[in-house]
Order: C-alpha cells, then sequence, then structure tokens
C-alpha cells in the first residue's frame, strides 16, 4: 500500500494518511463482523475502501481473517484471485 499511499499523498498533503487510517478503520469494522460479506469468489468475500476505490479481499478460516489483497477497484486484474 505504499505506492498507493505516496500516489494520495502526492496528490494533497495527508491525504496518504487518511487513506491508511481509512483502510484501518474497514479492517476494524470487518473484524467485528467477518461474515456480514457474502462470499465473491470461490471462497473470497470482498469489502469496499470507503472514500478511496479500493477493495479488500479476505477469507475466514476458522476464528482467523486472512486478508489476500487490496486492489484499485477500477483497474483490471486478471488473476486478482488465482
Amino acid at each position: 500500500m505504499g505506492a498507493a499511499r505516496d500516489w494520495y499523498e502526492n496528490e494533497r498533503l495527508g491525504l496518504g494518511d487518511e487513506f491508511l487510517a481509512e483502510i484501518g478503520i474497514t479492517l476494524k469494522n470487518l473484524a467485528q463482523d467477518p461474515e456480514r460479506r457474502p462470499d465473491y469468489y470461490r471462497g473470497f468475500r470482498r469489502v469496499m475502501i470507503p472514500r478511496f476505490p479500493y477493495k479488500l479481499f479476505y477469507r475466514l478460516e476458522g476464528d482467523r481473517i486472512i486478508v489476500f489483497r487490496i486492489l484499485h477497484a477500477h483497474r483490471d486484474h486478471p488473476r486478482l484471485l488465482r
């Protein structure tokens, strides 16, 4: 997420930190109710990052949440979940 943070920071001072904070809030909310999101693809679930065009993909393994990827929502990712 360093490159994305840096890009936002170059757009506006402090925006990169806001981006990382939004991811942190999303992870905190996800931890409170990880089963809220339905299966998206082959056991992966997805949650959108508010305020920023990113989506977070995760799996549930027992009582653990495994974050697989955080990707830009408007880019083509042909090998996304392979």
